[in-house]
């Protein structure tokens, strides 16, 4: 079954203390995951009635406006807003969910955060205005469906004041009313646990990288260690995760004085530097 879904309503201020960022939405996540038994399950994560909006950022002509809540056993979610000299549109919506938390996600064979990042598809919103949507949305990538409903944001408000002026998305009409939130019943329509392996459109999720032990040698003497698993999420034309993997890696680099630099080279012409 489903926990209740709570409206959100953020309303950030800035040193003046007047409104700079306004939003108040619904939404709901669908989740695909492995369990221990190497099955697939279907998670719905809902928001509480609990929800921070830490790290909520106004915005200005060079910075980007965020909005981010964080709720439940370690969950958060996020949008930033750029801005053009008549415009404002979202940008990237960063999502993490944490496994950790059994209640939504039992069994889990992956442990801790998972974080996905994926391009928003919000059209361009003349300045001083407030976009709307009221009907539903979906953003799918990575084994989620991200589910949102009855919308209402305005990045960059002028005057301390919320606009009147409404910019609606392409499936609302003036008389358009709220749709009813999918469930996993009429999103999916498999069944919500599949044997292994895992079918193509669900691949599986990347697992943490395993742990590496690097060093860089001055003479005989070891002069810099680093024991770390190490995993690239690169965001390009659409978010990957890379593992690093510590079998076929190179460590390279010098130390000096005051400083040191550790080279890692894969094979695979991907090379990070501390």
């Amino acid at each position: 079954g489903f926990f209740q879904s709570y409206a959100v309503e953020v309303d950030i201020k800035d040193a003046s203390n007047a409104t700079c960022l306004y939003a108040e939405w619904m939404m709901r996540f669908l989740i695909k995951y492995e369990t221990n038994s190497s099955d697939y399950k279907i998670a719905a994560l809902n928001l509480t009635s609990s929800v921070t909006h830490n790290g909520s950022v106004c915005g200005s002509d060079t910075q980007a406006a965020l909005l981010a809540v964080q709720f439940g056993e370690g969950h958060s979610w996020s949008v930033n807003f750029t801005k053009t000299n008549e415009t404002y549109q979202g940008d990237f919506i960063t999502f993490t969910y944490n496994t950790n938390d059994t209640a939504v996600f039992p069994d889990a064979k992956r442990k801790g955060p998972v974080t996905i990042v994926v391009k928003d598809t919000m059209r361009p919103v003349q300045l001083n205005n407030v976009f709307v949507c009221h009907n539903t949305d979906f953003l799918e990538a990575e084994n989620v469906t991200q589910v949102f409903w009855n919308v209402t944001v305005q990045a960059f408000v002028q005057n301390g004041t919320v606009s009147k002026r409404e910019s609606r998305c392409r499936a609302d009409t003036p008389t358009s009313t709220p749709t009813v939130p999918p469930t996993i019943s009429n999103v999916t329509t498999a069944s919500t646990t599949t044997s292994s392996p895992a079918p193509t459109t669900a691949p599986k999720p990347v697992e943490n990288p395993d742990t590496g032990n690097y060093s860089l040698k001055s003479g005989n003497k070891t002069c810099l260690l680093a024991t770390v698993g190490l995993q690239l999420n690169v965001s390009q034309d659409k978010p990957l995760l890379i593992n690093i993997n510590p079998k076929t890696t190179v460590a390279d680099g010098t130390c000096g004085n005051k400083t040191a630099t550790l080279k890692l080279n894969d094979g695979n012409s991907t090379l990070i530097g501390f």
